[in-house]
């Protein structure tokens, strides 16, 4: 049956209008922003199906256009479609934290680094460097892959932080697992960097790690 015909609260549009955004499932969310069905199936059973296949709307995002256009109904138009909105949503999180604003709090700095790195289906490490008030002068994605302190290169971080003249910075990387409880690795890297850094006047305020909605701060366990 086509959406059309459903009662008026059931439709994604309607009562994403009616009740806001986040009130919408998943599915209910995908039929909104594609809009329309392929001619057999409703918009939300298409994002059903879609949902049954990748498990995960992060699943879904890191699939490649040619997995993606192996669904029937989807093609190029929905997969930029998708993208281009998960990459708005992106910008619209991180816009109020720009170049010059102040980190003052855990969740502003943690807020900001699960919008840049959670994405990543590979362990991504990452830098937000600041000066002696604690406002952003840049951040930067340095390293890819495990993260252990093979991968994690000191000298690169020290390089990239005499280029900002920072005072500070703040360390995170993402769990793709989902699972933001820090390894032992991660406990041994924060440990190296947060002394090797003192050696250049700099200081490490947290090492931030990020698994889906969790973030783990190795600075309250007592690591930073």
């Amino acid at each position: 049956m086509s959406i059309k015909n459903w009662p008026v609260h059931r439709r994604p549009r309607e009562k994403l209008l009616a009740q806001g955004a986040e009130t919408l499932t998943d599915s209910e969310l995908l039929a909104a922003i594609f809009g329309t069905g392929n001619g057999r199936k409703s918009a939300l059973e298409m994002s059903e199906d879609l949902l049954k296949r990748y498990v995960s709307l992060r699943s879904l995002m890191a699939s490649s256009l040619d997995d993606f256009r192996s669904v029937p109904g989807l093609g190029v138009a929905r997969y930029v479609l998708l993208q281009a909105a998960v990459e708005f949503g992106r910008r619209v999180s991180v816009a109020a934290l720009e170049r010059g604003d102040k980190i003052d709090t855990p969740d502003k700095a943690e807020d900001f680094l699960q919008s840049k790195i959670n994405h990543h289906e590979h362990e991504v490490f990452a830098v937000l460097f600041l000066d002696n008030k604690h406002r952003l002068l840049a951040f930067e994605r340095l390293f890819y892959g495990t993260i252990d302190s093979t991968t994690v290169h000191t000298r690169q971080v020290l390089k990239r932080c005499l280029h900002h003249n920072a005072a500070a910075v703040i360390l995170a990387h993402n769990h793709p697992s989902g699972v933001a409880e820090p390894s032992d690795a991660d406990i041994q890297i924060t440990n190296l960097l947060r002394d090797a850094l003192k050696m250049v006047d700099v200081r490490l305020l947290d090492h931030v790690v990020v698994g889906g909605k969790e973030t783990c701060s190795l600075a309250e366990m007592g690591h930073c």
